[in-house]
């Protein structure tokens, strides 16, 4: 069993939970994913590590309630435990001296599993410059961790409420325009947001990594819900990845295939929600 040593709500329906998992942090890397499972009727939930201690012994997760498994993980609290708990899982980033400038992506909730990849960069000795979205500035999340490892910090908000009005690929823009040379992004989000970064990096020819962990489903590559047409191969990324070239990515047919089974998490959520939370 895995304590929940932390919890707090960031804002409506986020999470933040500080779980007690020595042997997972003693073994975590930037990038990688852990696999839960709140109780033995729960099903299996990737998770990208949003932080880790080893001399604590904790990991941190970031979770948006969106389905029945993660409104079941949002029911518990401080000092109760979680059943299962694996990883860490996936390849970690590829993280070295000498890189360059790196520019760290993160969109809504993926602003958490950028975090730790943003870090290691710095400590590496890069130059960090980190772009945080959201759709208002109430929901951002994780910006004073963002700005103690990053060179500098932009903020873009859908509505203008705070830094750029625009979607992150408008403060990336900025950067190019002011003439920063840019030797690696790394984006994280909701597919469209990754999809339209490569989409803004493929014609100025900069790198472009993206984290495909909101497609994982088992975590272990069997079920092959999370594949992934990457170049003319074809990749899981929950084994192979969760990262990828994003230039190399085939974006469209995975966000179709992660929509097929809305109809089955929504009719889950509501079951949920009629016979209640039960432990």
């Amino acid at each position: 069993m895995f304590k929940i040593l932390k919890k707090q709500e960031l804002s409506p329906g986020i999470f933040h939970y500080d779980i007690e998992a020595p042997r997972v942090a003693k073994k975590a890397r930037a990038g990688q994913f852990i696999v839960l499972r709140v109780n033995e009727e729960g099903e299996r939930i990737p998770l990208t590590i949003a932080d880790f201690d080893r001399e604590a012994g904790t990991i941190t997760l970031i979770f948006q309630v969106v389905g029945a498994s993660t409104q079941l993980l949002a029911s518990k609290n401080e000092g109760e435990s979680i059943l299962d708990f694996v990883g860490p899982l996936g390849q970690p980033s590829e993280i070295s001296e000498n890189m360059g400038t790196i520019v760290c992506i993160g969109g809504g909730i993926g602003v958490a599993p950028v975090y730790p990849i943003a870090r290691a960069m710095h400590e590496a000795g890069n130059k960090v410059i980190s772009i945080l979205g959201a759709k208002t500035r109430d929901i951002l999340i994780f910006e004073d961790r963002m700005r103690a490892i990053s060179d500098e910090v932009l903020i873009a908000t859908d509505d203008g409420s705070y830094g750029v009005k625009g979607f992150v690929t408008t403060a990336l823009q900025q950067l190019v325009d002011r003439g920063e040379k840019i030797d690696q992004v790394t984006a994280i989000g909701p597919g469209v947001m990754m999809r339209s970064v490569a989409e803004a990096t493929r014609p100025l020819g900069i790198k472009t990594i993206v984290s495909l962990n909101p497609v994982m489903v088992d975590g272990t590559g069997m079920c092959g819900g999370c594949r992934v047409q990457v170049g003319d191969e074809m990749k899981f990324a929950c084994v192979d990845g969760p990262e990828f070239d994003g230039h190399l990515v085939d974006f469209d047919s995975l966000m179709s295939r992660s929509r097929m089974f809305r109809p089955q998490e929504a009719q889950a959520r509501d079951h949920i929600c009629n016979i209640g939370l039960g432990r």
